[in-house]
């Protein structure tokens, strides 16, 4: 069966690994030896996969795979690139010793540090002629790093055990709606700022990838084969998500060829092991360790100078995307001559930004498109940037400028942008977005949100840009620019500043609320007519007084207001069933990375009718809810119906208290698709509400047990307390308890709220303590064992309507809570109005005139010294309390 896993989970795993190996390998290499052995353990289950589909290996066939069966080795390099025999397949080495001892028995065959290094050098050794450039050195940097697991041999072959069994259980056959890798880099970055430095800053964001992306996409969508190319490619991030996009679109991922260039050995090793993971045919993949602005490629062959200025034969490519170093040095002594830069200008040494801005756009195809990250400062920087500036502007090729949030990528807290660029364009206007406030906090880091990113790449594709968004997005004409010297600051042309708030001086001194500041919510009036007149009392002058005393509850019995929430939750009354037809009953033959766009689009289209409801929110929860559809979709669709029958064990990461190594165990058990807690609501929702009842029950006797603890006299409390501290010992406790029940047994008697009566009561409640807790747990017991008898005899019916209630329900009742959020939104507004004005000078003026003579009449009533009567006579007069003495 093969392995499913959400980020969720995998995030999960990553960190217990993190933790199992704390203080013994540092998170820089952490990160490197999880990606290796990660791809390293895709490449064995590719090979066994292959040999399996297409040699018809069984089992026991694959036991006897070794370098010595000439005609299978050269098979599989001439089919997958590599060989790898049975004995150094990441199955086997996670096969229990004693099992591969009874295979082998004449050779010693415990997994070791040894088996590693062997396994890579065989590999290395092994691969296919034709397939050198993409395999060849790919786990340098895992072997260079083994030596540090450990100071000792047997140091680093528990280290590597640990993370052979972490890797054993993440899933790596490609069929993840995400990015495996790419994750795992970004999820250590994220986790381990820290030490990310530069990394960080090359990394780019799932979130700006994916508007990149899908920006490419949409232009390169009719095309038959495409090229796409990232010279500074860093994780490889960049290019899956433009090949995934373009595929919705295509239909047929392997007709993306891929071009990429990473300077740093271990990015670059990165880049190639993402691009394999995808399942990217091999000839697709052209790879380059190397420096792109020094040398241009993939043009030359590797060779000599004068050989390669013999055979330059420039390639061009449909689409582009980069997130190069920022304001880097580079040399560019021969760059006035180099042909990428000699029609725009050459870059300063300090500032290599254009320089990598042109390199791309240099090699795209008169018909291509470009996207890249840049720091802010390339809008407005002068000198030899500003010429080049000018000369993009006056060719057309700058066609969007997006102002992104800053403190959004790890290792920088700069602000950014992306730049969209085509050579050859009919049109001269230019697009600017100001991005830059659309975002969460995301621990210390800003991140844009799908609503964001969709709103983004809406704005981008459609270009025609509303008044109403004049403080988002504005398409600018060239002459507008040239006017402005041909610097594209965002703010010159988008104006995203808050307003300003603005106090009415007659209505701070005499009341009212302006019309003016009331005509500011006309949405809110145009949509319920008759509100404004039942909150607000008009005058003659331009100002109105609230006449309702409980505003929030006049808005909600507004006859307007109850007809939009009315009228918009009938707006939605088709959608849940759209969506069960499109899911549910059609759940093995989603489309799953084209269902999102489809979904989003119907809601769209749905919520065109409607006022108000801002869209870009309904598609927010409608992403939250599909990431986690997702990983339901692929398990019906890997593993057929039966999914929804299944159970797992619910693994728990605990500490072991002998050896202090953290462990996972097993407690209890979880539905394999469909939850515990959906089956208790549904099918035995008595039982666990008595349960909930239960807990607090228990909640409540140990409160009272505290109670009854902080009640003792501190004196008293001495004898029960652990040494070196102030917690209860319970040792100390029961024996202050047996002895005082001895007591009571002789005829002792106690008065009301004594030490022994406290002790007594804490003993009643210890006994109703630990009968609550035996019920607790023999009723969940029967509820655990009831709700996974029920899961593992669900008919498909019943599965299928439990996954409406898991899917379905909860995102339409979150979309129908929409309409409440705008009414609640429009109350705060209106509340806010009324409290702004509410208080006037005069109000004011009185009440300090009040306190005046309240102070003043104080000081009357003071006693001193001669100077103290002074200092009082002296800040009366202050007050105005003597001003007619």
């Amino acid at each position: 069966m093969k392995l499913a896993m959400n980020k969720q989970q995998l995030a999960a795993k990553i960190w217990a690994g993190a933790n199992s190996l704390r203080g013994k390998v540092s998170a820089n290499s952490y990160k490197d030896y999880m990606l290796g052995l990660i791809f390293y353990k895709y490449l064995s289950e590719k090979e066994e996969n292959y040999l399996k589909d297409k040699l018809f290996f069984e089992d026991d066939d694959l036991k006897d795979l070794n370098e010595e069966d000439t005609k299978t080795v050269e098979n599989c390099q001439k089919n997958i690139g590599y060989f790898i025999e049975y004995k150094n397949l990441f199955s086997f080495w996670k096969m229990p010793d004693t099992e591969k001892q009874k295979m082998f028995p004449d050779k010693d065959m415990t997994f070791t540090i040894a088996t590693v290094r062997t396994s890579l050098s065989a590999f290395n050794r092994l691969i296919g002629v034709d397939y050198r450039k993409v395999y060849n050195g790919i786990f340098d940097t895992l072997e260079k790093g083994l030596d540090t697991l450990g100071t000792m041999d047997s140091d680093r072959t528990k280290a590597v055990s640990k993370l052979t069994d972490l890797i054993n259980e993440i899933p790596t056959d490609g069929s993840q709606d995400y990015d495996v890798l790419g994750f795992i880099y970004e999820f250590l970055l994220k986790n381990f700022a820290a030490n990310a430095g530069k990394a960080g800053e090359f990394y780019t964001p799932y979130e700006a990838s994916t508007i990149m992306s899908e920006i490419i996409a949409h232009h390169l969508k009719d095309r038959k084969e495409i090229s796409i190319y990232d010279p500074t490619s860093g994780s490889g991030s960049l290019l899956i998500n433009i090949g995934k996009a373009v595929s919705k679109h295509m239909g047929e991922a392997n007709k993306v060829k891929y071009f990429a260039q990473e300077l740093i050995p271990e990015t670059y090793n990165l880049t190639r092991m993402n691009l394999i993971m995808r399942d990217i045919l091999p000839n697709n993949i052209i790879v380059r360790n190397g420096d792109t602005l020094s040398d241009d490629w993939p043009f030359f062959e590797d060779g000599s100078k004068e050989h390669m200025l013999k055979t330059y034969n420039p390639c061009f490519v449909d689409g582009c995307c980069s997130n190069p170093p920022y304001s880097q040095n580079w040399v560019n002594d021969d760059a006035a001559i180099d042909v990428r830069f000699k029609d725009y200008g050459v870059a300063p040494k300090s500032k290599a930004d254009y320089a990598f801005l042109l390199h791309n756009l240099y090699h795209l195809k008169s018909d291509g498109i470009m996207t890249i990250v840049m720091p802010h400062g390339v809008l407005f920087r002068g000198g030899e940037e500003g010429k080049i500036r000018q000369n993009l502007i006056e060719k057309n090729n700058i066609e969007t400028i997006i102002g992104l949030p800053a403190n959004i990528f790890f290792g920088t807290g700069i602000p950014t942008i992306i730049m969209v660029l085509k050579k050859d364009r009919a049109s001269s206007d230019v697009l600017f977005v100001d991005a830059s406030k659309g975002f969460i906090k995301d621990g210390n880091k800003n991140r844009l949100q799908a609503k964001d990113v969709k709103k983004i790449v809406d704005t981008v594709l459609a270009r025609n840009t509303s008044e109403e968004e004049k403080s988002y997005a504005r398409l600018v004409a060239k002459d507008e620019i040239v006017k402005n010297e041909y610097n594209l600051n965002i703010p010159r042309y988008v104006d995203s500043s808050d307003k300003p708030e603005i106090w009415d001086i007659y209505a701070s001194m005499f009341g009212g609320i302006p019309n003016s500041e009331i005509d500011e919510l006309k949405d809110y009036w145009c949509a319920f007519p008759t509100l404004r007149n039942e909150l607000f009392e008009t005058k003659d002058i331009p100002y109105s007084n609230i006449k309702v005393e409980d505003i929030g509850n006049s808005i909600q019995k507004n006859a307007d207001v109850i007809a939009f929430n009315t009228n918009y939750k009938n707006v939605l009354i088709s959608f849940p069933n759209y969506l069960k037809e499109e899911l549910v009953d059609n759940c093995q033959n989603v489309a799953i990375h084209k269902e999102e766009t489809k979904l989003a689009e119907k809601l769209r289209e749905v919520l065109s009718t409607t006022s108000l409801v801002n869209y870009y929110d309904a598609y927010q929860i409608l992403d939250n809810s599909w990431n986690k559809i997702t990983l339901d979709l692929e398990l019906l669709q890997l593993e057929g119906f039966s999914a929804l029958t299944l159970v797992d064990p619910n693994m728990v990461s605990k500490k072991n208290s002998k050896t202090k190594e953290i462990v996972e165990v097993q407690e209890g058990w979880v539905g394999h698709i469909l939850p515990f807690d959906l089956i208790q609501e549904v099918y035995y929702k008595s039982s666990k509400e008595k349960l909930d009842s239960l807990v607090v029950d228990l909640a409540d006797l140990e409160s009272q047990k505290t109670t009854l603890l902080d009640s003792i006299d501190p004196v008293d409390k001495t004898e029960l307390l652990k040494e070196d501290s102030e917690d209860i010992e319970t040792k100390k406790l029961n024996a202050v308890i047996a002895k005082i029940k001895k007591e009571l047994k002789k005829g002792a008697e106690y008065d009301e709220g004594s030490y022994e009566d406290i002790i007594i009561k804490i003993n009643d409640v210890n006994t109703n303590i630990s009968q609550c807790k035996k019920d607790i747990k023999a009723l969940n017991t029967k509820l655990v064992e009831d709700t996974k008898a029920k899961i593992e005899g669900l008919s498909q019916e019943e599965a299928l309507s439990l996954l409406v209630e898991k899917w379905i329900k909860p995102l339409v009742n979150e979309l129908n809570g929409l309409s409440l959020s705008v009414i609640k939104n429009m109350e705060e507004k209106v509340i806010k109005l009324h409290e702004k004005y509410s208080t006037t000078y005069e109000n004011v003026s009185n009440d300090i005139d009040s306190s005046k003579q309240k102070l003043t009449t104080m000081i009357d009533e003071l006693n001193g010294n001669e100077f103290d009567i002074k200092g009082l006579k002296e800040f009366k007069k202050l007050l105005g309390g003597n001003k007619h003495e």
